[in-house]
């Protein structure tokens, strides 16, 4: 992810907790895991902190993507 790259190396930091959670269990409360609507239907998101968010789609039972990293604008 490119926007991963840009974004400060505290979030990154907490980002990588946050998908080591992901990982035990995605609809972990602490992550807030939500279908998103309307032209991004098809995608999820959760929670790095209350300003950011990772999307990501369930590909199958095992696998996930995760597409973009970033604040609420992403979802534009």
């Amino acid at each position: 992810m490119k926007q991963y790259q840009k974004i400060p190396n505290k979030i990154k930091i907490k980002a990588e907790k946050q998908e080591t959670i992901f990982r035990k269990n995605p609809f972990d409360p602490r992550l807030k895991t939500h279908q998103l609507a309307g032209k991004l239907k098809e995608f999820w998101s959760f929670s790095v902190d209350y300003q950011y968010r990772i999307i990501f789609q369930f590909v199958d039972e095992n696998i996930v993507w995760f597409y973009l990293i970033g604040t609420h604008a992403i979802y534009k």
